[in-house]
């Protein structure tokens, strides 16, 4: 490939140059149509037959090799890296027919509990704009009996957003409303088991303890399926097919990794081989530090087989009681009905106010702001830990998300009992064994969202006294 390809057509009007380079080079690699080893031209070549600016060919090489998806060494070619190539779609029948939240943890709240944002820089003049104006303003339809699955103009809203920011594709009557993601959890569970007929759910392990209830409450039993440095790892799996897989690729929960290209292409197509549903929650992936997000596993889903799960509770915050899923197309009816069955729906004024939010570029300046505060934290609270506590913890995860894991060097050490002592003193840290189903390893989960300054420094000083 020396000159621009034919099948590479830039929109010039479109904007995001990169980002269509980048699409369009990962699809035709996940397809095969660039084989293993291929030799891609050198970024100014690219560049130039493409007409466009070499910065515009780097970044979206750089992209590519950061997921995986190419290979580079110094003084070599840029070459395909060779990956499990995606499957056919399967052929879904939907006319047929199938036969027939809380957390195991400890309430701990502090500081430094992990997974809460902090609130104080909410831009409260703005949301109070729109929700005002919309409380004043709403049109005769949204008054009435709205669609259970939420209002047109935030469901546009938001897979605009998640469509430029995760890479989500989808149209909009595949995106749900809905007050948590919880409720999203347990929608998809219920629709899953009862569809399929079999009652299996793999899950992370370690893993968010209260998707774990969730799907044990929907009538799930839970393999526990092992989670390591590189994400979930299928290939370990055991026991009946699943129904549903239950995963976090983006961040995992609690350990903070991200699943890895091969893995993630193994997922795929285990669950295209099982006929199973991935639920994707990507529950606080707006937050990276130091590099561009990975794109969300549903946007590389050629099968149909991901439900992408997101919530504003993370990214702004949690008394706004907004979150969504984007299902698979063959779902779409099921989950509609099962929203109007359950009555789970969000005031129509929120749904509202949040569209306007959105499309006013309010939402992107916040994260984008936030980001930056959080990334501070983040290194500081990771600077303190490993400078006074490095002999004693091993740090993981760092790149994103609003909390930090820690492992204990010494695994015979009672985390529950460490994490008791530092938190009579409220900080709301978690112990890392609470989050496991099999066998567990010791830890510390931190929330970085406060870690201020004078905050670090006093939880470095009671941490001293305790290990």
């Amino acid at each position: 490939m020396t000159s621009a390809p034919t099948w590479l057509s830039l929109d010039r009007n479109g904007g995001d140059l990169a980002g269509q380079i980048y699409r369009s080079l990962r699809d035709r690699i996940l397809l095969g149509q660039l084989p293993a080893g291929h030799k891609l031209p050198s970024t100014r070549a690219f560049a130039a037959s493409l007409g466009v600016a070499r910065s515009t060919a780097v970044e979206a090489y750089d992209r590519l090799r950061s997921e995986g998806y190419i290979e580079t060494s110094a003084g070599a070619a840029t070459r395909v890296a060779a990956l499990e190539r995606m499957r056919p779609e399967p052929q879904r029948d939907d006319r047929a027919p199938v036969e027939e939240k809380g957390s195991d943890q400890p309430s701990y709240r502090g500081l430094f509990r992990p997974g809460v944002p902090d609130v104080s820089d909410f831009p409260h003049a703005a949301w109070s704009r729109h929700l005002a104006a919309r409380s004043r303003s709403l049109r005769i339809h949204h008054l009435g009996y709205e669609n259970p699955t939420g209002i047109r103009e935030l469901r546009e809203a938001i897979l605009e957003h998640i469509s430029a920011t995760r890479g989500v594709v989808a149209e909009p009557e595949q995106v749900m409303i809905m007050p948590s993601t919880r409720a999203a959890i347990d929608m998809l569970a219920r629709a899953m088991l009862r569809r399929s007929g079999r009652n299996t759910a793999w899950m992370e392990d370690p893993g968010y303890a209260a998707a774990r209830l969730l799907l044990g409450d929907a009538g799930a039993e839970i393999v526990a399926v092992p989670c390591d440095e590189h994400g979930i790892d299928v290939s370990k799996a055991e026991g009946p097919q699943p129904a549903l897989i239950y995963v976090t690729p983006s961040h995992q929960y609690p350990t903070g990794a991200t699943l890895s290209l091969p893995r993630r292409l193994a997922l795929l197509e285990a669950a295209r081989r099982h006929e199973s549903l991935v639920v994707e929650d990507d529950y606080d992936s707006d937050f990276q530090y130091g590099s561009r997000p990975i794109a969300a596993l549903q946007g590389i889903d050629r099968a149909e087989v991901v439900a992408y799960v997101g919530t504003f509770s993370k990214v702004l915050a949690p008394g706004l009681r907004v979150a969504y899923a984007v299902v698979p197309r063959w779902l779409v009816s099921e989950a509609s009905e099962a929203l109007h069955r359950r009555g789970v729906a969000v005031s129509t004024h929120i749904q509202a106010a949040l569209a306007d939010f959105i499309n006013e570029g309010r939402l992107r300046a916040y994260l984008r702001r936030m980001n930056q505060q959080y990334a501070e934290r983040m290194a500081r609270t990771i600077g303190m830990l490993e400078s006074h506590f490095g002999g004693r913890l091993v740090i993981s995860g760092g790149n994103g998300g609003l909390q930090l894991a820690a492992w204990f060097r010494d695994e015979t050490v009672d985390d529950r009992a460490v994490v008791a002592k530092v938190n009579a003193s409220g900080y709301g840290v978690m112990p890392m064994s609470g989050f496991f189903i099999g066998k567990s390893a010791p830890g510390i989960l931190f929330g970085i969202s406060q870690a201020e300054a004078a905050a670090v420094q006093r939880l470095a000083a009671d941490l001293k006294a305790v290990l």
